[in-house]
């Protein structure tokens, strides 16, 4: 539906690309429309995303489709339990020629990095991993390299698998904007997929994808969404949900105030997507979730009695009265 006002901002470029992005995915994935929503709404709001699901739900296709839509530097790395530090950031390589140490860039040195299995390897890469998220640079034999902006990691894991995997950190779970959970399509969805693939029309040439917005562009909209309207009354919304986490007597751990930032942010990113100047408490309500689901921990009883980390955060936003 079209906006009925005249935004201050003007935001038809934002909105045009964004929807061409999500009609070319839509080519090769059928459904799937928040997920993809969630992956724009990151990539606006300058975020890394985890996505979580059981295989075969097309997490990593979905990611690298959405690499492929933007004019920049992919890099795809598989996460296993064997793999160093050096394996993802590079490493020096001694030249005869000059009798001196070259740095060989790793896979890392990309603007969209997808780790699959994220959490198959060990706590030294994931502190590797967790310098290039956080700081946006890599530090190798004291040396430090800044990455090429913007920069997104894509990660992907498998909630059932527990043999030869490592719980990620709290400290690095945060570094992540949203946690996404892929869940089966629906009948529908699942029977258009069966007749495409019957039809041969599920073969996908990574390389026929067009490339639909540029680094600059991306730039261009990220400063767009520091410049979204959001009433005092709003923040407020914000940092009560997010209080409440710390309040409630099902988790063990709330949210800090990272979560209030990120929520801040991608109900602003949200906004643009939806063609809006102005965020609302809608936008608010559907980035709580992928923002606060990774952030908090459910107390061992709730966990028991089989209590799932969404509906406690439904329970909350529930219960937190919305601006009016």
């Amino acid at each position: 539906m079209e906006n009925q006002f005249e935004n201050r901002i003007d935001l038809t470029k934002l909105v045009s690309k964004t929807q061409e992005i999500k009609n070319e995915i839509s080519k090769y994935i059928v459904g799937q429309q928040q997920l993809i929503d969630l992956l724009l709404i990151a990539l606006l709001a300058d975020g890394h995303v985890l996505i979580e699901g059981v295989p075969g739900v097309a997490k990593t296709l979905t990611a690298k489709l959405l690499a492929k839509t933007i004019d920049t530097e992919f890099k795809r790395i598989q996460f296993t339990p064997d793999l160093m530090p050096s394996d993802i950031i590079g490493t020096s390589i001694f030249n005869a020629k000059t009798s001196d140490f070259e740095f060989k860039k790793g896979p890392l040195f990309a603007n969209i990095v997808l780790t699959d299995e994220i959490n198959r390897s060990p706590a030294k890469t994931q502190a590797a991993l967790f310098e290039a998220m956080e700081e946006r640079q890599i530090t190798v034999d004291g040396k430090t390299y800044p990455l090429d902006l913007p920069f997104m990691v894509l990660a992907t894991q498998n909630p059932i698998e527990q043999e030869g995997t490592y719980r990620l950190p709290e400290a690095q779970l945060d570094r992540f904007l949203f946690k996404i959970h892929v869940s089966y399509p629906s009948l529908e969805d699942e029977s258009k997929m069966l007749m495409n693939f019957h039809n041969n029309s599920h073969i996908i040439d990574l390389n026929t994808i067009n490339k639909i917005i540029s680094k600059t562009e991306i730039n261009e909209f990220k400063k767009l969404i520091t410049k979204i309207v959001i009433e005092e009354n709003l923040i407020n919304y914000i940092t009560q949900i997010v209080n409440a986490t710390r309040k409630n007597s099902g988790l063990y751990l709330g949210a800090s105030p990272r979560a209030s930032i990120a929520i801040l942010n991608s109900a602003k990113a949200n906004a643009c997507i939806q063609n809006r100047d102005f965020v609302t408490p809608d936008d608010i309500k559907f980035v709580a979730f992928p923002v606060l689901r990774h952030r908090v921990i459910i107390t061992p009883e709730k966990e028991m009695e089989g209590v799932q980390v969404d509906s406690i955060i439904q329970q909350i936003i529930d219960k937190v009265e919305v601006p009016r």
